[in-house]
């Protein structure tokens, strides 16, 4: 596949790093001769100096023969009009753009990107994107990584295993064994810097991350099963009143009545806006860092301390203060690469990285076949998939225990007819259904594969 990607920042250079590792061509445009030097140096891409939407450039760049443009530099409309200039000049099928700005997605305003006036294919706001997560998050306290698939009937959940975890150790054959009922499958662990596919007579220790799959009524007994029987958020302190924390704050009071949430801005001109656009959150105007603010927010009562202002640092440091006042749960927004694994060395109970959420969406339209939905995780270590079966996919027809395809991956679950079926050995896969599965990064070429259309088949 050709891709031109139009700006080299982090979320660029992320998406740049990921397609390109899997022998795309990539080509990527940005403004700053720094950033470009500083990519082709490290990946294997095209770099290219100027600006993002005008038309020599995106020429340079290859955008006549490109099968998708990704826009995502720091002005959403510049983002907006490479999108229209690659459609109307270069005619790219696939244009993808970075939307921050909620004004451009008002849902009255929707017709807004339709072919006829700007032609973009897929939006991503990362503020929204983010924020969800970070819902998700606070619904499944126990969970330090969620997403749904199968109209979100299917649920897969990271959960952290420490020393109290009562399945550590037992095999995940027995763990069949032990609750014949459960629908729940484990299809991945995450040890040290390792991710990989477990087998039957794999076991979870001490350290890991568990990922399973999981039939949504099935998930809080799961990760009870897991040591984890945290209640929902309801007491929730927001470090930073930008766009997440003011989208958060105002779900919450939508979604529950008798959430208490505080939030703490250091923007005093922010910190009146917010308040006037919230009816039940209490707004503080300070730093997060401020003791005495923590403790004015009764930081000691609250069930969470969310960490979203625009700074690593200040994420980290505020999460790690919080809970050292008494504050029971953590989570902070981290951009950078090198922070992940500090957060769980400083006792932090979770994050959510902006850049791997976009990469994941974009993900998603890359992948060839019946591809309905894609999260990475561990910076692309492996892949969870949701992909429809077509007739001519191997997988149809066979019993799982027989299909030697599967090295490498995993099936979670399977929704069919809007029935969730978690997989057993006899279990065979009928066309059209939909399957829940994870895959390490090497095979992820092969389980493509499994889901595209056969030239036999016409």
């Amino acid at each position: 596949m050709k891709v031109v990607i139009c700006g080299a920042g982090q979320v660029g250079f992320g998406i740049a790093e990921r397609l390109a590792a899997e022998g795309n061509d990539v080509g990527i445009i940005d403004n700053s001769p720094r950033l470009i030097q500083s990519i082709t140096e490290s990946l294997d891409v095209r770099g290219f100096v100027g600006h993002g939407a005008h038309p020599d450039i995106l020429a340079q760049a290859g955008a006549e023969q490109a099968d998708m443009i990704v826009a995502v530099t720091l002005h959403d409309e510049v983002n907006m009009t490479a999108c229209q200039v690659a459609h109307s000049l270069f005619n790219v099928p696939t244009k993808v753009a970075r939307v921050r700005a909620q004004a451009y997605l008002q849902p009255h305003w929707q017709d807004l990107f339709s072919r006829e006036h700007l032609p973009i294919d897929v939006i991503i706001s990362p503020e929204v994107e983010v924020g969800e997560m970070i819902l998700r998050r606070l619904a499944l306290p126990g969970a330090y990584d969620t997403v749904n698939f199968a109209d979100n009937r299917v649920v897969v959940a990271g959960v952290h295993c420490d020393e109290n975890c009562p399945v550590v150790d037992t095999p995940l054959r027995q763990l069949t064994e032990l609750f014949p009922d459960l629908n729940a499958t484990v299809i991945g662990i995450q040890r040290g810097d390792g991710f990989f596919v477990p087998t039957g007579t794999d076991a979870i220790l001490t350290g890991d991350v568990a990922y399973f799959a999981a039939e949504r009524s099935q998930v809080r007994r799961t990760l009870g099963i897991f040591g984890h029987e945290e209640v929902e958020a309801s007491r929730v302190v927001i470090a930073g009143g930008g766009s997440i924390g003011f989208f958060v704050a105002r779900k919450l009071e939508a979604l529950q009545r008798n959430a208490r949430i505080k939030i703490i801005e250091s923007s005093r001109d922010r910190a009146i806006a917010i308040a006037d656009g919230l009816r039940r959150t209490v707004v503080l105007h300070g730093s997060a860092l401020d003791e005495e603010i923590l403790r004015e927010a009764d930081i000691a009562d609250a069930d969470t301390i969310i960490s979203v202002t625009n700074s690593d640092e200040i994420n980290i440091l505020a999460c790690v203060m919080a809970q050292r006042l008494g504050a029971a749960r953590s989570l902070c927004l981290i951009n950078s690469r090198g922070y992940p694994d500090l957060t769980r060395s400083l006792g932090i109970s979770a994050y959510v990285n902006p850049r791997q959420i976009t990469v994941s969406k974009i993900l998603h339209h890359v992948r060839r076949g019946r591809i309905r939905g894609v999260h990475s995780i561990q910076n692309g270590a492996a892949e969870i998939i949701e992909a429809e079966a077509l007739e001519t996919s191997p997988l149809v027809g066979k019993p799982l225990r027989e299909l030697t395809i599967l090295r490498g991956a995993r099936i979670g679950a399977i929704y069919r007819d809007g029935k969730v079926i978690m997989p057993r050995g006899d279990t065979q896969i009928q066309p059209h259904d939909r399957v829940v599965m994870s895959a390490v990064a090497d095979e992820l070429r092969k389980v493509e594969q499994m889901f595209r259309v056969s030239l036999d088949f016409f």
